[in-house]
C-alpha cells in the first residue's frame, strides 16, 4: 500500500476510509436482511441464508482489511474523511429501505443490489489506482476483495431476478446458485 500512498497519502487514506465506511454500512445491511430472511417461512428464502451469511462475513473481513491498511498508512480507521461523510449520506436511502420493517424482502434485495453495484465500483477503482501506481501488493489485496464483491453482486442480482419472476410470472423463486 505504501507505493500507492507515495502518490498522495491523504487522498489514498480518504479513499480507503470511504471504502471502510461503505463496508461497515454493508455489514449492517446484511445483518438486517439476514434477520428478516431467518424469520421467513419461504423455503427459497431460508435456503439463501447460509450464502448471505458468508457474504456478510466477507464484508466484515473487508472492513478489517481496510482498517488495518488505513492504520498502516498512519490514518484513523474510525476517522471521518470527506469521502466517508459522502458515503454515509449516500447510504442513508439504502438503509431507510432495509431498516424499514414494512419493506418486503424483494425491496431489501433491490436496495442491496444498489449497494453491491456501488461496492463493486469502489473496489474496481482501488484495483485500477494500485495498478497505475505499480503497487502490486495493494492491487492483489484489492483484487481479492473485488472478486468476492463480484460474487455478492451476481448472487443478489440472481435473487432479484427470481423474485421478479415469482412476482411477475408466478414462477417459484428458486434459490440463487452459490459461487
Amino acid at each position: 500500500m505504501k507505493r500507492l500512498a507515495e502518490k498522495n497519502r491523504s487522498k489514498v487514506i480518504d479513499l480507503l476510509t470511504e471504502r471502510l465506511a461503505f463496508e461497515r454500512a454493508g455489514v449492517k445491511l446484511y445483518d438486517a436482511i439476514l434477520a428478516r430472511m431467518e424469520s421467513s417461512a419461504e423455503e427459497e428464502v431460508v435456503a439463501m441464508v447460509d450464502q448471505m451469511r458468508e457474504y456478510r462475513n466477507q464484508e466484515w473481513e473487508h472492513e478489517e482489511f481496510l482498517e488495518e491498511q488505513i492504520r498502516e498508512l498512519g490514518g484513523d480507521g474510525h476517522g471521518q474523511t470527506e469521502l466517508a461523510r459522502l458515503t454515509h449520506r449516500e447510504s442513508l436511502g439504502i438503509e431507510e429501505v432495509v431498516f424499514d420493517p414494512t419493506s418486503p424482502l424483494p425491496h431489501l434485495f433491490h436496495a442491496l443490489l444498489t449497494a453491491e453495484l456501488v461496492d463493486n465500483a469502489g473496489w474496481d477503482l482501488l484495483v485500477e489506482l494500485a495498478d497505475e501506481a505499480g503497487d502490486k501488493e495493494a492491487k492483489k489485496g484489492f483484487k481479492r476483495c473485488l472478486k468476492e464483491e463480484e460474487a455478492h453482486l451476481v448472487f443478489v442480482r440472481e435473487a432479484m431476478e427470481r423474485f421478479a419472476r415469482r412476482d411477475v410470472l408466478g414462477e417459484p423463486a428458486e434459490t440463487p446458485a452459490g459461487p
